[in-house]
C-alpha cells in the first residue's frame, strides 16, 4: 500500500486522507484504518509530511522541509546532520523546538547559502528514547545526571534516584517527552571503580554484560558435551562425519569463542580440496527462543580492551558451540575444490561433525610460515600449513587481480593491567597466518552467498557500494597536488582503478595515512537483502557465513541454507523474503553501535595512556588538517590535536585545496601526510582527548 500512496503523492502535490482513500477506491472501514496506519508510518520515517494547518499529506521531497539527525551541544545549540556530502546545519537554542540529542527532525532553512547554514526545527518525527548514561551530580541540593555525551543535565527527582549517590555512573530513562527529566534505572558503579569507565560506553550503546534470567534458564536444556546418542541420531539424519579428517583452528592466542576450523588436501590433478568448517550455532539457537531473541537484540559480540560482550552466553560461545581442541562438535562445512588459478570449480555445503586436532595460534603459525621454525606440538601439521599457504597465495592473487583493495589497517591493540589501566599500545599487524585465514573465509563466504543468489532465493548479503564520487575527486585532487600522477581518469569506475592509485602510494612509502584518507572516501559496508556486490573485495556476491558465534547475520545465513537444502517450501521462501530486509537493517545498526562502542573505549584508553606520558616526544604523521588545528597520528595509532597557537610563533591560515595550515609570516606549511615530531602537552581520559605541540630541537637547545 505504501508504494501506491507514494505514487499518488508523486502525481498530486498534496492530498487529504479522504482524497487518498477515494483515489485508492477504498470503501470499507478496515481499509481506511489500514490507510491511516500506513500514512502514520510514512510520516514517522520522514517519507511523507503532514501539514497540521492544511490537513494534507505531501511527499517530504516536495516540501520546503528537510530531514536530519539533531546533535546537541552542551551549551544549548545544536547541528542537524543531513548527509555526508551536505554541510551540517546550525540550530540556535531558540530554534531547537523541544528537540533532543539524536532525534530525527524536520527543519527549514533560515540561511542556506552561507558558510554556516542555519535552520529551525519544525517537527520531531522520531524521538530518541534511548537511555542516557551519565554521572550523578549534586547542585544546590538537587540531583542531576550529567550525560557522558553532549546535552544538558537531566533533573532526577529524589523519588527516582534508585539509591544512586553523587559520583555514581548510571543509566537514565527519560520521564517526559521533550523535557530534561528522568529516572535512574541502573547504577553502573562509582566513576572511580575499576572497569566502570568501560561499562559506561557499554550501556551508552545499549549493550549489556549480563543476560536476562529467561535466557539463562534456556541454557539448562543445552548440554555441555555431545552425547553418543545425539551424535548417532544426527548421523542417521544425514550429518557428515568428518572426525577422521585433519582439521584444526587458527586464532589469536587468547581467543575462546572459536567459530571456524580448516582442512586441506591436494589430489593428483593438483586440485586443492579446502574445507572451511563453521560452528553449527543454529542447531542450538532455535528461532523464536529467548536465546535467539537476545542474540538478535545484541546483533554482534563486542570486543573491548579488557572484556568481550558475547552475543551468546559463554556456555555456548566458549563451550558447546566453540570448536575446541579434541572435542566433538556439530559444524556446518563448506568443502570447495579449487584449481591453481583460485577458481572454485566445485563445492558442497552440509551439516557435519568434526573434531579439531589442535588449537593453533597466529604467533606459532607465523613462526612456521615466515621463520621456518616449527614450535613444539606443531610437527604433524607443518606440511599441511605450508600447503595451505600455497593455496592462500593463489586465492589472494585472484582477489587482487579482480580488484581486492588491500588497505593498511590503523587498528590498535591496547594492553591493560589488572586495574584496566593501559600499559602499552601498538598497531595490529596482519601477517601470513592472519592473511591465510582471511583468504579462506572470504572464499567460503562467497561460495555460500553465490549458492543462494544464483538460485534466485531470498538472501542476506554483505554489500559495499562504490565510493562517494565527490570525496574521491577531492582525494585525487589532493594526490595530484602532492605530485602523484594518477590513472589519468577523472572517475573511479571500479575497485581496480582505486587499487592502481593505492599501489603508487605504497611504492612511495606514504601508506597508512593516505590509505586512511582513501578509506574515508568509501561507503560503509552493511547487510542487505539486495545484492549489489562488495566494492572493497572486488566481489560480485558476498555474505557473512563464518562467524555465527559472534555475528547474527551469519546465523541467519546458516538458517537460510538449511531451509533451502532441507526444508524447502513456498511458505518458507515467502517468510524469509518478508523478514530479511528488516533483519539486515537491524543487524547493520547493531554492528555500527558495536564499532562505535569499541572505538570510543579505545579512544578513551589511548587518552588515559597518554596521561602517563605528558612531556614525552614522539614521531607522527599529520592525519587531518582543519581551521582549528591539525591532528597527528603516532606510530602506535594514538591521535592528538595541535592547536594553531602550538604550531609556532606565527599566524596560520587554512588552505582547503592543499589541506594545509600555512604560516602568514614564515610561509611554513603543515599538510596532510607530513611527518612531524611532537611533544605531549595534555591528555584527558574524561574527554578522550590528547593534545600535542610541535617539537623543535633547536628551540630546546636555545632554552
Amino acid at each position: 500500500m505504501k508504494e501506491r500512496i507514494i505514487d499518488l503523492l508523486t502525481k498530486n502535490t498534496s492530498l487529504t486522507i479522504m482524497e487518498i482513500n477515494d483515489k485508492l477506491g477504498f470503501t470499507k472501514i478496515d481499509e481506511y484504518q489500514t490507510l491511516q496506519n500506513n500514512l502514520d508510518e510514512l510520516v514517522s520515517d520522514g517519507t511523507v509530511y503532514y501539514s497540521d494547518k492544511k490537513k494534507k499529506y505531501l511527499l517530504l521531497e516536495n516540501s520546503h522541509l528537510v530531514k536530519g539527525r539533531l546533535i546537541l551541544n552542551e551549551k544549548g545549540f545544536g547541528f542537524v546532520e543531513i548527509g555526508k556530502d551536505i554541510k551540517d546545519v546550525y540550530i540556535n537554542e531558540k530554534n531547537i523546538n523541544n528537540g533532543e540529542d539524536d532525534d530525527i527532525v524536520l527543519f527549514e532553512y533560515l540561511n542556506k547559502d552561507s558558510e554556516r547554514p542555519e535552520g529551525r526545527i519544525v517537527k520531531v518525527i522520531k524521538r530518541n528514547y534511548d537511555p542516557v548514561v551519565g554521572e550523578v551530580i549534586l547542585e544546590n541540593g538537587e540531583y542531576f545526571v550529567k550525560p557522558d555525551k553532549k546535552g544538558a543535565n537531566i533533573y532526577i527527582p529524589k523519588d527516582y534516584l534508585n539509591n544512586a549517590v553523587e559520583g555514581h555512573k548510571v543509566v537514565v530513562e527519560p520521564l517526559k517527552d521533550g523535557k530534561r527529566l528522568g529516572k535512574i534505572i541502573k547504577i553502573i558503579g562509582h566513576k572511580n571503580d575499576v572497569g566502570v569507565d568501560v561499562l559506561s560506553f557499554v550501556y551508552k550503546y545499549n549493550f549489556s554484560e549480563e543476560f536476562p534470567e529467561d535466557v539463562l534458564e534456556e541454557l539448562n536444556n543445552i548440554p555441555a558435551y555431545l552425547t553418543a546418542e545425539e551424535i548417532a541420531k544426527e548421523l542417521q539424519d544425514g550429518r557428515h562425519d568428518l572426525r577422521d579428517k585433519v582439521i584444526f583452528t587458527i586464532d589469536g592466542i587468547d581467543t575462546k569463542d572459536i567459530d571456524d576450523a580448516i582442512s586441506i588436501e591436494i589430489d593428483d590433478n593438483r586440485l586443492y580440496h579446502l574445507g572451511v568448517h563453521i560452528a553449527d550455532v543454529s542447531y542450538y539457537v532455535k528461532e523464536g527462543s529467548k536465546l535467539d531473541e537476545e542474540a538478535y537484540k545484541r546483533g554482534t559480540s563486542v570486543y573491548l580492551v579488557d572484556r568481550v560482550l558475547p552475543m551468546l552466553p559463554h556456555k555456548l560461545s566458549n563451550g558447546i558451540c566453540s570448536l575446541n581442541e579434541n572435542e566433538d562438535r556439530f559444524a556446518f562445512s563448506v568443502e570447495m575444490t579449487i584449481d591453481n588459478q583460485g577458481n572454485v570449480v566445485n563445492y558442497e555445503i552440509f551439516p557435519s561433525i568434526i573434531r579439531s586436532r589442535k588449537k593453533m595460534n597466529y604467533d606459532d603459525v607465523n613462526k612456521i610460515l615466515e621463520d621456518k621454525v616449527i614450535p613444539n606440538g606443531y610437527e604433524p601439521y607443518a606440511d599441511t600449513l605450508i600447503l595451505m599457504e600455497e593455496l592462500s597465495k593463489i586465492l589472494r592473487k585472484k582477489m587482487v587481480d579482480r580488484g581486492y583493495i588491500e588497505f593498511e589497517s590503523s587498528e590498535a591493540k591496547i594492553e591493560v593491567d589488572e586495574n584496566c589501566h593501559p600499559i602499552a599500545i601498538k598497531a595490529r599487524e596482519q601477517r601470513t597466518g592472519e592473511e591465510l585465514i582471511e583468504n579462506f573465509m572470504i572464499a567460503a563466504n562467497e561460495t555460500v552467498a553465490s549458492s543462494i543468489f544464483y538460485k534466485n532465493l531470498p538472501g542476506i548479503y554483505r554489500v559495499h557500494d562504490k565510493p562517494d564520487e565527490k570525496r574521491l575527486m577531492e582525494f585525487l585532487k589532493f594526490l595530484s597536488l602532492r605530485g602523484y600522477v594518477v590513472t589519468g581518469k577523472n572517475k573511479i569506475k571500479s575497485s581496480k582503478d582505486l587499487q592502481k592509485i593505492l599501489e603508487q602510494i605504497d611504492k612511495d612509502g606514504e601508506i597508512r595515512i593516505l590509505h586512511d584518507m582513501a578509506i574515508r572516501c568509501q561507503a560503509k559496508a552493511i547487510y542487505s537483502d539486495i545484492n549489489i556486490g562488495h566494492f572493497g573485495l572486488g566481489s560480485k556476491c558476498y555474505s557473512h557465513f563464518t562467524s555465527p558465534i559472534r555475528r547474527y547475520p551469519d546465523l541467519i545465513l546458516h538458517r537460510l541454507v538449511k531451509d533451502y537444502n532441507y526444508h524447502y517450501s513456498e511458505e518458507i521462501i515467502s517468510k524469509r523474503k518478508s523478514e530479511l530486509g528488516m533483519q539486515a537493517e537491524h543487524t547493520s545498526e547493531r554492528e555500527a553501535s558495536a564499532q562505535n562502542c569499541e572505538r570510543d573505549v579505545d579512544k578513551m584508553k589511548k587518552a588515559e595512556y597518554m596521561e602517563d606520558h605528558i612531556g614525552e616526544i614522539y614521531k607522527g604523521v599529520i592525519s587531518g588538517v582543519y581551521e582549528f588545528g591539525i591532528f597527528v597520528q603516532l606510530d602506535n595509532t594514538v591521535e592528538g590535536l595541535i592547536k594553531p597557537e602550538d604550531l609556532g610563533r606565527d599566524y596560520f591560515t587554512y588552505n582547503k585545496d592543499l589541506m594545509a595550515l600555512i604560516g602568514k609570516r614564515t610561509n611554513k606549511k603543515y599538510s596532510f601526510g607530513d611527518d612531524v615530531t611532537v611533544r605531549v602537552i595534555g591528555a584527558s581520559k574524561e574527554n578522550s582527548t590528547v593534545d600535542f605541540e610541535i617539537y623543535r630541537l633547536e628551540e630546546k637547545k636555545k632554552a
